[in-house]
């Protein structure tokens, strides 16, 4: 499904967690705004553009990295079927685009990165523009 939405910083983390590590991110990590999970390419991208950055810490394929000012994220799943990209606004907030498989929209409900009725509301564009 197309993404096109505005998204709180702190929910499209929420969102990386539950897609990649929630069963074993350390405590520490999740309470911390300021700390993202990364993985590369290979993987399925998961990648976080930031004015400041330092890795902290490598846990099986993720490394969780500080950043500061962040400006954008680019996050690949591993299937290929979710390739969603953040774009900063505000110090707070940014534009979410892309394509989310039916889990991805699960996570993204969850994490609160996208309003519960963002679906019906696409739904109901569609059966207008048909």
């Amino acid at each position: 499904m197309k993404v096109e939405s505005v998204c709180p910083l702190k929910s499209f983390k929420k969102f990386l967690i539950l897609s990649t590590c929630s069963s074993f991110i350390p405590k520490e990590y999740l309470e911390d705004d300021m700390v993202f999970p990364e993985r590369m390419v290979e993987n399925g991208t998961m990648y976080i553009e930031a004015e400041d950055k330092e890795t902290l810490k490598k846990i099986e394929e993720l490394s969780f990295v500080r950043a500061s000012n962040v400006l954008g994220i680019i996050y690949n799943s591993k299937s290929g079927n979710t390739k969603l990209k953040w774009r900063s606004t505000n110090e707070k907030f940014g534009r979410l685009t892309g394509e989310a498989s039916a889990n991805s929209l699960v996570n993204l409900f969850e994490a609160n990165a996208l309003e519960r009725t963002y679906a019906y509301e696409n739904k109901e564009n569609k059966e207008l523009e048909a």
